[in-house]
């Protein structure tokens, strides 16, 4: 029997040979795993969008015509919108519920997809997809903070983990998918089915989101209800104004207006910054929580991420313009050809989130890059070495490496990154993660790309996969440097 006499020990009736008692560990949404899977479907819809169209690209310009500029368009177009309102969405998010945001964006997303396939001219298109990038922008940044609300501490390196595999197989299937879809012409849609696609996937996530996404609470204060436009303006102006040249600037040459675009950018950011100052003092919710960069794990990811996110981009292109440009491969080909890229990422995300990253923190981050390194040094030999005589298998060694090194890298870079971010702050901080993400693409995009044709014009196009790929791991290792910034795990009390 339970001796009711005898209180339980707790801090104020412990003796000093007892310790005081614990508050129980939070367990976590109860539908945590299945809400994950639904954010897990709009994170493979958004990076299918970005990758499935360029392979589409030829098929569209036969059916359409049009200048250079407007099929880079695009593309470009998506990536505009997006990364100009992430911050805003996540915002919104914050101020409105994420839950409803998210279902509203994969709704406003798997509509305009629909629009995208029924366009008629490549006006229309590259309208329909500026409109797919803005309720892109409300949809993803909804799911960072909905993954750090449903999951316990002890669960959450496990859930970011699995966005490695979901990066690295929609990397891959994108080219892959959109390469079988245009030759397979299903209905007679040919082209158009790249973005058809996105309908069950859609559906999917705003039916199934109704279902398992938790209701959050919305903010309702009477500052704190209230979107602030200017600072929207300012900080839209200041996104623009960096990104538009970085992914225009290498198409076009990099003409002066790209240059001053970019110098630009600066002072509209300053401005930004001392209008959300303004908006604090008066007693106003800013668009971008300033507490936020108080916090060393947070900025000390956000440059990790930014170098990191560069090199990851400027691989993925120029190794598939080394394929098809150099090597004469189709898309088709060079997408299976990645195959081991993506099974290397899904195998590291998996170990990292699910055991060594919550076990020992940075140093798995810092093993992750230091591997990816190795991986792309690996590439870079094989490409020297067989030349013309380069085959999917003898890639095989250097991208299954490649892939387990980044793979390795997700979970801890996530849980880091969002381990000290309170609630109040969550929407900014998912909002600043998803942009830093699409900037440090774009740079990795201009880098590496214009590195890559700069070489191509000179010495051909395999000097030119060779020295790329020894910059990428260049890029890696000043990533690996950045990240000593980081703390050493996502929770200082685990530290020893």
């Amino acid at each position: 029997m339970t001796n009711r006499t005898a209180p339980p020990p707790t801090a104020t009736t412990a003796g000093p040979d007892t310790a005081p008692a614990t508050a129980p560990e939070p367990t976590g949404y109860r539908l945590r795993w299945a809400a994950l899977a639904v954010i897990l479907a709009a994170e493979v819809m958004d990076l299918l969008d970005t990758t499935i169209v360029g392979v589409a690209s030829p098929a569209i310009r036969s059916d359409f015509g049009g200048t250079d500029a407007q099929i880079q368009w695009i593309s470009a177009s998506y990536t505009l919108a997006f990364a100009v309102l992430l911050i805003t969405g996540a915002r919104l998010g914050d101020l409105l519920g994420r839950k409803r945001l998210f279902v509203a964006g994969a709704a406003g997303f798997t509509l305009a997809s629909v629009l995208c396939a029924a366009s008629a001219g490549s006006g229309t298109l590259i309208a329909a997809r500026t409109v797919q990038g803005l309720f892109a922008a409300l949809l993803i940044p909804q799911g960072l903070g909905l993954i750090k609300s449903m999951f316990p501490p002890k669960e959450i390196g496990a859930a970011f983990g699995l966005f490695g595999p979901v990066l690295g197989l929609s990397s891959v299937l994108g080219p892959t998918l959109g390469g079988y879809l245009t030759d397979a012409d299903w209905f007679g849609t040919g082209w158009r089915m790249v973005f058809l696609i996105n309908l069950p996937l859609g559906l999917l996530a705003v039916l199934t989101g109704l279902k398992v996404l938790p209701t959050d609470r919305t903010a309702r204060t009477a500052g704190a209800g209230r979107l602030d436009p200017v600072g929207v303006l300012l900080l839209s102006a200041a996104v623009l104004l960096l990104v538009y040249p970085l992914v225009q600037g290498r198409e076009l040459g990099w003409p002066l207006w790209t240059y001053l675009a970019m110098a630009a950018s600066l002072p509209v950011l300053r401005l930004f910054v001392l209008q959300q100052r303004r908006v604090l003092r008066r007693g106003g919710t800013p668009l971008i929580e300033p507490s936020l960069f108080g916090k060393r794990a947070f900025t000390s990811a956000l440059a990790t991420g930014l170098v990191f996110f560069a090199a990851l981009s400027g691989l993925m292109l120029t190794f598939t313009l080394y394929l098809q440009l150099g090597l004469g491969w189709t898309a088709l080909h060079s997408g299976l050809s990645m195959i081991p890229l993506s099974l290397g990422i899904v195998a590291g995300a998996i170990l990292s989130g699910g055991f060594l990253g919550p076990k020992y923190g940075r140093r798995v981050l810092h093993a992750g890059m230091v591997v990816a390194a190795l991986g792309v040094l690996a590439l870079q030999a094989s490409v020297e070495h067989w030349a013309d005589a380069l085959t999917s298998w003898t890639l095989v060694p250097g991208l299954a490496l490649t892939g387990f090194g980044l793979g390795l890298i997700m979970a801890p870079f996530f849980d880091i990154a969002l381990a000290g971010v309170e609630e109040s702050e969550t929407g900014s901080a998912s909002g600043v993660l998803n942009a830093q993400q699409q900037l440090g693409g774009s740079i990795g995009v201009a880098l590496l790309g214009t590195a890559f044709f700069g070489w191509a014009g000179s010495d051909g196009f395999r000097h030119a996969a060779g020295w790329t790929f020894g910059l990428t791991a260049g890029l890696l290792a000043l990533a690996f440097l950045v990240a000593f910034l980081l703390p050493r795990r996502a929770r200082p009390e685990h530290e020893g």
